[in-house]
């Protein structure tokens, strides 16, 4: 396994320039900003704003953390900011500091916190972390939401939960996961981009193959969180799933699961579908729902799981004829709030759920009694914020815990195979039926921890063959994503400063990997 750097770093100055990248750290205190400033990768532009001033040792905590991100390479946005006023007052003045901030993205804190106790009688949940973390978070969101909607320039957002796994740390704790396959190509050979924002998803197309872009147009719907599983059904129309979180008059908060497809490039997608949530009936345990994942099974009919209330699974099916099965729970080992849905190669449906308790992955599968079984035996240990579909039936992709390795494991197989580059972050995309030298391959992309772009390759259906990897860019600010056409075309994106995207096409004719200079779109 080879890695042959490109020229990436001409090509996109040739293209325009990624420009600088702009991050705001929006917490409750400055205690809580230690963590998220350690994700910020060299080259950031950061700015830190806190809700409350805190207390010295948290503020002394904070300035070593700041001198650390600088040392790195981020550039600091001016001192820490402090938002000053109460109660209706917290919400302009917090607006006001990302209006002059201008942020690309915002790293915030986790706005439907997970119980770590129940009482029973009351039915109230109890939490690990201060109310004021979910109030800053909720804050943060509004207050990302309107910028972008002001701009219409898109904002991500990043909520990170705390304490969910204090081995890995806040990179490892993200509310709403980030998507792998987000890059998409229509029956007409044209792409489309699916990119979760501030304000819910935000979609862009080519107007023809291979040509100019359209500019960022919302998918309609209020309360959309920034987060997005994007998944084909057996005719090959994407398909979207996200959580939605509305406030009620009284002040509580609902989070339902919705879902909507698109069936035309041209097109927006139909209007978002909910799919209610395991725990809908009493909102203190909905709101806890985990991020959906699914799957179709080759007779058309979709499942859609999620974590709920008590860390197991629960799971709703849409018949290929349309009806609604209710929503059942699964039981069993409790799992964390990451799911993968794969279809198998005989035409079923599988879900694997990282562990909460212990390092693994528990698997649910349908048996031959039409009964989903359990098997807690996979023999790997996924990176939280890793699992991902594989491009071939059944696989599934995630960095190992230990090595941060890029892995593929299959149903049966003794072992995962590591498919190298052991530098990366976050999720693996991949696609099938790409052709390189008149041959089959899947292609993969995935974001390092320099910040790179970087794509690799093997045999279609034989990663054991190897897979080579090259540098397609130097700087990869979100998950990569690659999509091919039905005529074998290959595109790989990724998100670039100002809302826009970075899409570099293969070479007709170009042998191996061989790719255009990446544009800025």
């Amino acid at each position: 396994m080879t890695r042959r750097p490109e020229r990436a770093q001409a090509a996109v100055e040739e293209a325009g320039g990624a420009g600088a990248y702009t991050v705001a750290v929006v917490v409750a205190e400055p205690g809580d900003a230690v963590p998220l400033l350690a994700l910020q990768p060299p080259g950031a532009e950061v700015a830190v704003v806190c809700l409350r001033g805190g207390e010295k040792d948290a503020r002394t905590a904070l300035d070593r953390a700041l001198a650390s991100a600088e040392d790195r390479g981020c550039r600091l946005l001016g001192g820490v900011r402090v938002v000053r006023g109460e109660g209706a007052q917290v919400f302009p003045a917090l607006l006001d500091e990302l209006r002059a901030v201008a942020p690309d993205r915002v790293h915030t804190l986790d706005p439907d916190p997970v119980h770590t106790a129940f009482d029973q009688e009351s039915g109230e949940p109890s939490y690990g972390v201060p109310a004021a973390h979910a109030v800053a978070a909720a804050q943060a969101l509004a207050a990302a939401r309107t910028l972008q909607r002001e701009t219409g320039r898109p904002v991500s957002v990043d909520c990170h939960r705390e304490r969910a796994d204090p081995r890995l740390g806040a990179t490892a704790c993200r509310r709403h996961p980030a998507p792998a396959n987000w890059l998409w190509a229509g029956f007409d050979g044209r792409l489309t981009a699916f990119v979760p924002t501030a304000a819910g998803v935000v979609r862009r197309f080519q107007r023809v193959p291979g040509g100019g872009w359209s500019g960022p147009e919302p998918v309609e719907g209020a309360g959309v969180v920034p987060g997005l599983l994007v998944v084909p059904d057996p005719a090959g129309l994407p398909h979207l799933f996200t959580l939605r979180r509305t406030v009620r008059a009284d002040g509580a908060v609902d989070v339902d699961v919705v879902h909507a497809a698109q069936y035309r490039t041209s097109e927006p997608p139909a209007p978002w579908e909910s799919l209610g949530g395991p725990n809908a009936g009493a909102w203190r345990k909905g709101r806890e729902v985990g991020f959906p994942a699914a799957a179709f099974d080759a007779a058309g009919n979709l499942f859609v799981f999620v974590r709920n209330f008590g860390h197991s699974i629960s799971y709703r099916c849409r018949t290929a004829d349309g009806g609604l099965t209710p929503w059942r729970h699964l039981g069993g080992a409790r799992v964390a709030d990451e799911l993968v849905a794969v279809s198998t190669p005989y035409g079923g449906v599988e879900v694997y759920g990282r562990a909460r308790d212990a390092a693994g992955v528990v698997r649910r599968y349908l048996g031959p009694d039409g009964e989903w079984a359990e098997d807690r035996t996979p023999p790997f240990a996924p990176r939280p914020g890793t699992l991902a579909p594989g491009a071939e039936p059944g696989a599934v992709l995630f960095r190992d815990l230990r090595t941060d390795e890029a892995c593929v494991w299959r149903s049966g197989e003794a072992h995962p195979l590591p498919l190298g580059d052991a530098d990366g972050t976050g999720p693996v995309a991949a696609v099938a039926g790409v052709r390189l030298d008149g041959w089959p391959y899947t292609v993969l992309a995935r974001g390092g921890a320099d910040g790179r772009c970087a794509v690799g390759a093997h045999p279609e259906g034989r990663p054991d063959a190897g897979v080579w990897w090259q540098d397609l860019w130097p700087n990869s600010y979100g998950a990569p994503a690659a999509a091919v056409s039905r005529r074998g075309l290959l595109a790989v994106a990724t998100p670039a400063p100002g809302g826009g995207l970075l899409v570099a096409e293969h070479r007709a004719g170009a042998g191996g990997l061989g790719f255009s200079a990446p544009k800025s779109v």
